[in-house]
C-alpha cells in the first residue's frame, strides 16, 4: 500500500523540476512512511511513497524491467501475482524481486493494455513504456484504490492518489486551477461526495474503477477504456444448500489471498455480520490468534461493541476496544485536509478512530466493507423493493398525479414513528426505479436543493442535476431486476465515493492498509449471478451470507437488527457544536460564494436547533463544504501537507 504521483509531458520532452515532484510524492508522506523515491528522465516524473508490506527487501519503487524501458509506481495489492510469476518467466522475463510490483511490469510488456485483465487484487498505477513512448495507468475493477490526473493548459499531465498532490505541483508559472466544478458541488450536496469520474476542480478527475487510461506522447488525450464491468445475469440455478456450500469456499479463498503479508496482520471487527464473518473465517485459517480492534462509543445508542467481543470471545482473538466520546467532534477540519474534495459521511469520524487504534498493533487490516451492495444487505433495499411493488401495480399515468401530489403536499415527518413517513414513500412511487432510488439516497432531495442554491448558482448549472449520474450508470447496468438494479448503481457510485474513499484516505492517514475480501472480484461477479431472492428475502437482508455463516457465527449476530457506524450529530448540532454550525453556516465563507440561499440556510439552523426538524445531515454536508473551503481551496500547499505531517507523527508509535 503506498502513495503514488508523477508527471508526464504529453508534447515533448521538457525538463522537469526534481524539487517539484519532490513535493508532490512528499504530499503523500502519510500513505507511505517507510521509503520514498523518484525517477525523472525527460518529459517523465514519477514519485512513489512506500509502506512496506510484501517483499520489504527488494520490492523498492519507481521500479524497472530489465533493460529499464519500462517503469511503474504502483498503489496495492495483486493477490494473484504468484500464480502470474511461472507464465511470464515461461515467456522469457526475469525476475530480479519477489513483488507483485514486477509483475505487473512484465505482464504490461506481455499482454499490454490487456495486462490489467489478468491482475486480481486492488490497485493503481502508472507505468511509462519508454520504447512505445508510452504512459498507462489503470485502476481496479471496484475502485478500492483512488487515481486522479489532471492535464493542465500547457500540456503537462499530472497524477496521483490523492488530489493533494496535484495540488502541490507548482513551478513558478502556476499550477492546476482550484476553479470549482458547479456540476460536482450540486453532486456533493445530492449525495455527499463527487461522483467518479467528476472531481470537485474542474481541471482535475477521477480515474473511474475498472478504467485504463493510455497516453502516446504527442498524441491527442484519448477517453479512458473500460477493462472491466459486474453483470447481473441472475441466471444461476443454483440450490439454495449448494450455494451456502459455494459461498462459504468463496469467501474461505478470498480470506486466504489477502492475509498473505511480511507485517503484523488483523482485522477490524464492528459486531456487524461483514466483519465478523472476516474475522471468523480468517480465525479458522490461522494459527496464531486473530488480531481484532473494535471501536466503541460512551452512547449506547451508537454502540455494538459488545457484539464484536462476543465474536472476539469465541474466536480467541487479540482483541482491542477503546471507547471514544459521542462527543468526538474535533476532526472536522483534518477530514477536510484529509478527503481534499468535499465529503458528508460522518462515519469517516469512527473510521479515522478505528483506524488510529489499528495501526498500533497492526501494519494491514481486513474490513467487512462491500457486503452490503454485493449481498443486499441495506434496509434501503427492502423499502425500494416494497415501492417497487407498489409502482408496479398502479399505471404511470394514475401513479404519478396522485402519488405526486400527495408527495408534496404530505407533511416531513422525521420525528414521527417511521410508519408515518409517508412523504418519502409518496414521492418515490411517483418516480421512475432509478429517480426514486436517486431520491431515497440523496441527502438533500431535489425540492431541498431547489432551495438551497442562489438562482446566480442555478444558472452556472444550467440544468444540470446529479439525477443523471444515476441514470448514466442505470442505461449500462443491463438489467431491469429491481435490486440488481439498485445494487450495480450502487457498486458504481456509494461504494466508490462514499464507502472506499472513507476507508482510503483514513486508512492511509495512518499508513494502514486495508483489505476487503468481500470486494474480490471473481466473488462480486459469482454473486451477479445468484437470483435476487438469494440475497433479499423477504424483509431479510443478506439471507445468503447469514445462512452460510450460521456454522460459523451465532443467531444474535446474524440476525440482530442493523445498527450502522454512526455519530450523534443531530444532538452535537444543538448542544456543542451549536455556535460553530451558526458560525460556519451563517458566516462569511459560504457567503462569498454566491452559491447558496441565506434564508435558506438560516432555516435550516434554526429548525434544527429548535428541535423543530432533523437536519443534521444537511446541516454536516454544509459544515464539511464551509471546512473544504477554508482547508483545501484557501489553503496553500503547506496547509495541504498537515495531514501528511499528522498521520505521520502516528504512524510512528
Amino acid at each position: 500500500m503506498c502513495g503514488i504521483t508523477g508527471i508526464f509531458d504529453t508534447r515533448g520532452e521538457r525538463e522537469l523540476s526534481r524539487e517539484v515532484l519532490q513535493r508532490m510524492n512528499d504530499s503523500q508522506l502519510h500513505r507511505g512512511p517507510d521509503e520514498g523515491s523518484l525517477h525523472l528522465e525527460p518529459g517523465v516524473g514519477l514519485g512513489h511513497r512506500r509502506l512496506s508490506i510484501i517483499d520489504i527487501a527488494t520490492g523498492q519503487q519507481p521500479l524497472f524491467n530489465e533493460d529499464h524501458s519500462v517503469v511503474i509506481v504502483f498503489n496495492g495489492e495483486i493477490y494473484n501475482f504468484q500464480s502470474l510469476v511461472p507464465e511470464l518467466e515461461a515467456l522469457g522475463h526475469v525476475f530480479r524481486t519477489k513483488s507483485d510490483t514486477e509483475v505487473i511490469v512484465h505482464a504490461w510488456e506481455a499482454w499490454g493494455e490487456a495486462c490489467v485483465q489478468r491482475l486480481r487484487g486492488m490497485f493503481a498505477f502508472t507505468l511509462w513504456d519508454r520504447n512505445k513512448q508510452t504512459l498507462f495507468m489503470a485502476r481496479d475493477r471496484l475502485g478500492v484504490k483512488p487515481m486522479y490526473w489532471s492535464l493542465l493548459d500547457d500540456g503537462l499531465l499530472l497524477f496521483g492518489s490523492e488530489l493533494k498532490s496535484l495540488l502541490a505541483y507548482d513551478d513558478g508559472r502556476g499550477g492546476m486551477k482550484r476553479e470549482i466544478d458547479p456540476h460536482a458541488v450540486e453532486e456533493y450536496f445530492s449525495l455527499g461526495y463527487v461522483a467518479e469520474p467528476r472531481c470537485i476542480f474542474k481541471q482535475a478527475k477521477k480515474l473511474a474503477p475498472g478504467h485504463s487510461l493510455c497516453i502516446r506522447r504527442g498524441e491527442p488525450i484519448p477517453e479512458p477504456k473500460q477493462f472491466w464491468d459486474v453483470r447481473f445475469t441472475l441466471d444461476n440455478k443454483v440450490n439454495e444448500q449448494d450455494a451456502c456450500a459455494e459461498l462459504q469456499a468463496r469467501v474461505k479463498e478470498s480470506v486466504r489471498l489477502r492475509m498473505v503479508a511480511e507485517v503484523p496482520l488483523g482485522a477490524f471487527l464492528s459486531g456487524g455480520v461483514d466483519s465478523s464473518a472476516v474475522v471468523a473465517v480468517m480465525a479458522g485459517m490461522s494459527k496464531e490468534p486473530v488480531n481484532t480492534c473494535s471501536i466503541g462509543f460512551d452512547d449506547p445508542s451508537f454502540n455494538e461493541s459488545a457484539f464484536a467481543q462476543t465474536v472476539a470471545d469465541r474466536y480467541k482473538t487479540n482483541h482491542r476496544l477503546e471507547i471514544v466520546k459521542s462527543d468526538d467532534f474535533d476532526l472536522i477540519d483534518m477530514l477536510a485536509r484529509l478527503y481534499d474534495e468535499p465529503y458528508a459521511d460522518s462515519s469517516a469520524i469512527p473510521t479515522y478512530r478505528v483506524c488510529q487504534l489499528a495501526r498500533k498493533h497492526v501494519t494491514v487490516a481486513l474490513s467487512g466493507d462491500g457486503g452490503d451492495e454485493t449481498f443486499g444487505g441495506y434496509r434501503r433495499y427492502r423499502m425500494h423493493l416494497m415501492e417497487e411493488r407498489m409502482r408496479s401495480a398502479v399505471p404511470e399515468g394514475l401513479r404519478k398525479p396522485v402519488f405526486g401530489t400527495l408527495g408534496r403536499f404530505y407533511p416531513k415527518a422525521d420525528w414521527a414513528p417511521r410508519m408515518f413517513r409517508a412523504k418519502t414513500t409518496f414521492e418515490g412511487i411517483a418516480r421512475s426505479s432509478v429517480e426514486a432510488y436517486f431520491h431515497s439516497v440523496s441527502i438533500l432531495r431535489g425540492p431541498m436543493r431547489a432551495q438551497l442554491f442562489s438562482p446566480k448558482f442555478k444558472s452556472e448549472l444550467a440544468g444540470y442535476d446529479a439525477q443523471q449520474v444515476f441514470n448514466r450508470h442505470a442505461a449500462k447496468a443491463g438489467t431491469d431486476d429491481p435490486l440488481a438494479l439498485i445494487q450495480y448503481l450502487d457498486i458504481k457510485t456509494y461504494l466508490v465515493g462514499d464507502i472506499n474513499t472513507k476507508v482510503d484516505r483514513a486508512s492511509m492517514a495512518h499508513s494502514l492498509e486495508v483489505r476487503e475480501p468481500l470486494m474480490d472480484h471473481e466473488l462480486v461477479e459469482w454473486l451477479a449471478t445468484l437470483p435476487s431472492n438469494l440475497k433479499v428475502k423477504g424483509q431479510e437482508g443478506k439471507y445468503l451470507l447469514k445462512k452460510a455463516m450460521e456454522p460459523m457465527l451465532s443467531d444474535d449476530i446474524l440476525y440482530r437488527p442493523k445498527m450502522g457506524f454512526s455519530v450523534p450529530l443531530a444532538r452535537w448540532f444543538r448542544g456543542p457544536l451549536k455556535q460553530r454550525v451558526r458560525d460556519a453556516i451563517l458566516g462569511e465563507r459560504l457567503a462569498s460564494t454566491g452559491w447558496f440561499n441565506p434564508v435558506y440556510l438560516r432555516h435550516l439552523v434554526d429548525a434544527h436547533q429548535s428541535g423543530a426538524s432533523d437536519y443534521s445531515a444537511p446541516l454536516w454536508t454544509l459544515l464539511m463544504f464551509e471546512a473544504f473551503l477554508r482547508q483545501v481551496v484557501d489553503g496553500d500547499n503547506s496547509t495541504l501537507s498537515q495531514a501528511a505531517r499528522s498521520a505521520e507523527a502516528v504512524a510512528s508509535i
